[in-house]
């Protein structure tokens, strides 16, 4: 009698969203910390946002570089160091005085811990280990920083209402590093490292040999990319897409919830109920992923998106009615939903290099998601209220639609990775294009 053995991409692929949900928890603390913060110091909404804004900037930028240096020192050291990154930044926060050290901490070792596990991360763990069900796995590896936002923001905020905002600080910083010992011990690298193919596939490929130089690597991939049409694309809707989830929407609803009388617990709650949907949404869109043209995917997702975000300003109230909980439950199914197709999509165009030019075009998500922090904070500060930030937001979204309905089908692999061969004729080194 045989019995099936579990694939071990399926223990990578766990361990990587356990890692997930151990950073998402800072990207939960902004929204509920904001106030606490200004009340506390009295620095502005836009000085703490700009704090904000440069952890989803390095949180962005760092992706790409971080995709090599995965590829030149292993998944395993990166993801470690990342989470070491998080803890130190988040702890270091209860210290702190000035403004300039909430953009030290927040901003630039969060930003840059969070950055080396951002969906680059995602893109090289099924890039690596998956062939059948990449997209599926995608989503749920996607869905894991919305399971960190749904497992913290509630906690969170009750911890700064009853204990304070450092007590939230140091439960982030603690979560982070709980998580560290199991990627030391269960993050592999390749399957080739353990004689086995990747899951669906039938032979075993040997694992690139490790090669020098991750800045001239993701530069240079990066600088490919960015002659071709599908690039800018592609990084134009999810710059809009970042703009209007994690600048917006995920650091700036429970404020401006509270502007109108919401408690700010009842808020958070919200904002978690969006994570929950976001789990559920994420995950159906690696599914259909794998059956439907991306391009068609991500034109529904973002003018849906759209439409949402122009009719929440009237949904705002002291009290949580039915059409706030429509608004948050269509919102949570669509928050990363764009993210298989968009993966999906690098991998088609970009071949081999899909991974690094996907933390590109990541990193112009988290660009967009920086000037809608610091944006958004300015209209509070000067017009008194959110609303032109929301109706804004909702006509940008319904152009990242069009933008990506702009995209065309093309044969794989414009911009394959560089691929660095130490004892190969020399006609076979550098760029190597396939097609």
């Amino acid at each position: 009698m045989s019995t099936r053995r579990l694939h071990p991409a399926w223990i990578v692929a766990a361990v990587a969203f356990v890692a997930l949900v151990g950073a998402a928890g800072f990207r939960a603390t902004p929204s509920v910390l904001l106030h606490p913060l200004h009340a506390e110091f009295r620095w502005p909404l836009a000085t703490i946002s700009a704090a904000v804004s440069v952890n989803l900037l390095l949180y962005g930028l760092t992706a790409p570089f971080a995709a090599a240096l995965m590829d030149r020192f292993g998944i395993r050291r990166v993801v470690a160091v990342a989470l070491l990154l998080v803890a130190a930044g988040s702890g270091l926060t209860v210290f702190m005085t000035a403004s300039w050290q909430l953009v030290l901490c927040w901003g630039v070792l969060v930003g840059l811990g969070t950055g080396s596990m951002a969906l680059a991360f995602v893109a090289t763990v099924t890039g690596r280990w998956f062939v059948r069900r990449r997209g599926l796995v995608t989503g749920v590896l996607t869905a894991g920083g919305a399971a960190g936002q749904l497992v913290f923001l509630p906690l969170l905020a009750v911890l700064v209402q009853d204990h304070g905002w450092r007590t939230a600080a140091l439960v982030v910083a603690g979560a982070a590093l709980a998580v560290v010992p199991l990627v030391v011990w269960l993050l592999r690298e390749h399957p080739a490292d353990l004689g086995l193919p990747a899951y669906g596939a039938t032979e075993v490929t040997p694992a690139p040999p490790a090669t020098g130089g991750a800045a001239a690597r993701a530069l240079g991939a990066l600088a490919q990319a960015a002659r071709t049409r599908a690039f800018w694309l592609l990084a134009g809707g999810f710059a809009i897409c970042g703009a209007t989830t994690n600048g917006l929407v995920g650091t700036h609803f429970v404020p401006a919830a509270h502007d109108h009388g919401m408690p700010e617990t009842t808020a958070a709650g919200l904002l978690a109920l969006v994570g929950l949907f976001d789990i559920v949404g994420t995950v159906a869109s690696g599914w259909l992923t794998d059956r439907v043209d991306s391009r068609l995917l991500l034109g529904a997702y973002y003018a849906l998106r759209g439409g949402s975000l122009l009719v929440l300003p009237s949904l705002f109230d002291g009290a949580t009615g039915p059409s706030m909980l429509v608004f948050i439950i269509f919102y949570g199914l669509d928050w990363v939903a764009t993210v298989p197709p968009t993966v999906a999509l690098c991998r088609e165009y970009f071949g081999s290099a899909g991974a690094v030019v996907f933390g590109w075009v990541f990193a112009s998500h988290q660009l967009g998601a920086a000037l809608a922090a610091t944006g958004a904070g300015l209209v509070r500060d000067r017009l008194g209220d959110y609303a032109l930030a929301w109706y804004v937001a909702g006509a940008l979204a319904i152009g990242a639609a069009g933008l990506s309905l702009l995209l065309r089908r093309r044969g794989p692999a414009i911009v394959p990775a560089p691929v660095l061969v130490t004892a190969a004729p020399a006609a076979s080194r550098g760029w190597r294009y396939r097609g």
